[in-house]
C-alpha cells in the first residue's frame, strides 16, 4: 500500500497531518511490531491503554455480538491511527483488530500520546482533524448501511478501499480481501457479493489482473443507481 503521507503539498492549502513525521520527531517509531496476514492485533475486551498507527499494511476492525455474530466496522490502511478510544478514557477494547495483509504496527502508550498532544499544539490540532475525518467517515458508513442497496454499498466500499476521494493518489490494486469479508462489511451474503462483482467486471468497473483492480468508473454506481 502506498503511504498517504508522501503526497505533495498543494500551494495555498493547509498542510496535511504527517503522522509519520510526528512520530519520528518524537522518537516513537523504533518499537513497531510486525503482524502476519490474519494475525490478531488486539481483541474485544483487552485493556485499552495505547493508540496504534499503521506504518505499512492494512487492518480490519470488527465487533462480535453476544450472540456470536461478527460485523466489520472499518478497513484501515497505511497512515491510519486506530484504538484512539483510550484517549477518551475507554478502559477496554470494544472490538477486534486484525491484519489483512502483512503489516507493521506502531503502539504508543496512552500517557505518552497525551503528553505529546499537549506539548505540540500545532500537531495536536492536525491530529484532532485527522480523527474528526475518521468520525465523519463512520457516519457516512452508517447512512450508507441504512439507506443504500447492497450493490451500491459494495461499489462504495471498493472505492473507499482503493482510496478514491482521498488526498493521496488512489491505489487501483486492492489488498487481498475475501468475499466473505466484503459481505460482512456491507451487510449481505457472500453469494450476493459474488453476483455484484461479476456484474461490475462485465461492465468494466473492476478487473482481476494480479489482484482486484478498481476503475474510477465504478463511481457511476454510487452516483446514479
Amino acid at each position: 500500500m502506498e503511504s498517504r503521507n508522501d503526497m505533495p503539498e498543494v500551494p495555498g492549502a493547509p498542510a496535511a497531518f504527517n503522522a509519520q513525521a510526528f512520530l519520528n520527531s518524537a522518537g516513537l517509531t523504533k518499537n513497531a511490531t510486525e503482524y502476519r496476514r490474519g494475525e490478531s492485533i488486539f481483541s474485544q475486551g483487552d485493556p485499552c491503554d495505547s493508540i496504534l498507527y499503521i506504518q505499512s499494511g492494512g487492518v480490519k476492525l470488527s465487533v462480535l455480538s453476544r450472540a456470536g455474530k461478527a460485523a466489520v466496522v472499518a478497513m484501515l490502511a497505511t497512515g491510519d491511527f486506530f484504538g484512539e478510544g483510550c484517549l477518551a478514557g475507554q478502559p477496554i477494547r470494544l472490538g477486534n483488530a486484525a491484519a489483512i495483509v502483512p503489516s507493521r504496527i506502531l503502539s504508543v502508550d496512552k500517557e505518552t500520546m497525551i503528553r505529546l498532544l499537549h506539548e505540540r499544539r500545532e500537531l495536536s490540532t492536525r491530529f484532532i482533524a485527522h480523527l474528526l475525518a475518521r468520525n465523519i467517515r463512520g457516519e457516512e458508513d452508517l447512512v450508507d448501511q441504512l439507506f443504500n442497496s447492497s450493490e451500491k454499498r459494495l461499489a462504495r466500499t471498493l472505492l473507499l478501499l482503493a482510496r478514491y476521494g482521498r488526498q493521496d493518489k488512489p491505489v487501483r490494486v486492492l489488498p487481498k480481501i475475501s468475499q466473505e469479508t466484503l459481505a460482512e462489511m456491507i451487510g449481505t451474503t457472500r453469494s450476493r457479493v459474488n453476483i455484484f462483482l461479476k456484474k461490475f467486471q462485465k461492465l468494466g468497473f473492476i478487473e482481476y489482473d494480479g489482484g482486484l483492480k478498481v476503475d474510477s468508473s465504478l463511481l457511476t454506481v454510487v452516483l446514479h443507481q
